[in-house]
């Protein structure tokens, strides 16, 4: 079968955009070295409402970051998508990704947003409004950010596993990312699972760098091999 060329951004280089915007925002407010941290879940109206308050410069940023990062995700899930088609695939697993992958990228935009509004003069001296509105942010920046990316994980996952487009262990990885990121969802009644949060996170940011090297790859050499 002939394939049609591709002609849209390198999805290896969007997904190491994305991840270096999302680490570069988290890192205005993720320090191993000063007592000042961002607030857990479980801590007080009050510690919320005071990091808030005198870290907003630092939140503001992540917030400028971590919206900026949407963007190339956004464009990430587009680029799998396309290559997968182009590549064959006539299966559901796309549809999966594009839904899980649009559906991040909008949660990232819409938890960064919130925690903006947090950092805004004025807000944060209301601690009642910031508690609110930081646990919009933490829920749909956490399980909201980590149920769709392992959708989008499973479709590319399992749709490049049909056309042996990856390595198995690729494949496998990608599966067991996925269902960490679904398990997650039940954070949202048994807080000890929120861990699920990160560790479908940040290996999932290897994953996807890896997938859009191996598939754009793997499809410029069955282009030049049809050619």
């Amino acid at each position: 079968m002939s394939q049609s060329a591709y002609k849209g951004p390198h999805p290896g280089v969007l997904a190491i955009i994305f991840m270096v915007l999302f680490i570069v925002g988290l890192s205005f407010v993720i320090s191993f070295t000063s007592p000042v941290h961002f607030p857990h879940p479980s801590e007080s109206s009050e510690v919320i409402a005071s990091y808030f308050q005198s870290q907003s410069r630092d939140v503001l940023m992540c917030a400028f970051f971590q919206f900026g990062s949407a963007i190339p995700l956004g464009i990430l899930t587009a680029a799998f998508v396309s290559l997968l088609r182009l590549s064959g695939a006539n299966a559901p697993g796309t549809y999966i990704a594009l839904f899980g992958g649009f559906t991040t990228a909008i949660s990232l935009l819409i938890s960064s947003s919130v925690i903006w509004v947090m950092a805004y003069p004025g807000i944060a001296q209301d601690s009642s409004i910031v508690r609110t509105l930081y646990y919009l942010g933490f829920a749909v920046g956490g399980v909201g950010y980590s149920v769709p990316l392992g959708l989008l994980l499973a479709g590319v996952a399992v749709t490049s596993g049909f056309l042996k487009l990856m390595p198995k262990w690729m494949i496998v990885a990608g599966i067991a990312l996925a269902a960490i990121g679904e398990l997650s969802w039940f954070s949202m009644i048994v807080p000890g699972l929120l861990p699920l949060v990160p560790l479908t996170r940040f290996p999932g940011f290897i994953w996807l760098i890896l997938a859009g090297f191996m598939l754009y790859n793997n499809f410029a050499q069955r282009k030049s091999a049809v050619a």
